[in-house]
């Protein structure tokens, strides 16, 4: 059995290849990214809430005097409305 035209069919492929390797070589571009003004407003924000402390001291100086002082109040119903908020914002998740 004689199988005629494999160096043919070799000759394509090569021919491929060196096709490809020029046209990759040819690409000179670099990449580029360019975010939105939404994206750079965004990133900004999260740079500013880092700086803002978990913990507000003068909040918590406040509620301390009030408790000591015995003018702290606590509504059980703001309570019970956020309790419920946040119940309900977990399930939307």
């Amino acid at each position: 059995m004689k199988i005629n035209g494999i160096n043919k069919t070799l000759e394509v492929y090569e021919n491929i290849e060196i096709k490809r390797s020029n046209d990759i070589r040819g690409i000179s571009k670099k990449d580029e990214l360019k975010l939105s003004d939404k994206a750079m407003d965004y990133g900004i924000a999260l740079k500013k809430l880092k700086d803002v402390p978990e913990i507000r001291m003068d909040k918590v100086k406040k509620i301390q005097d009030e408790i000591k002082t015995g003018v702290y109040k606590l509504d059980g119903e703001k309570i019970v409305e956020k309790m419920f908020q946040e119940a309900n914002f977990e399930k939307r998740i």
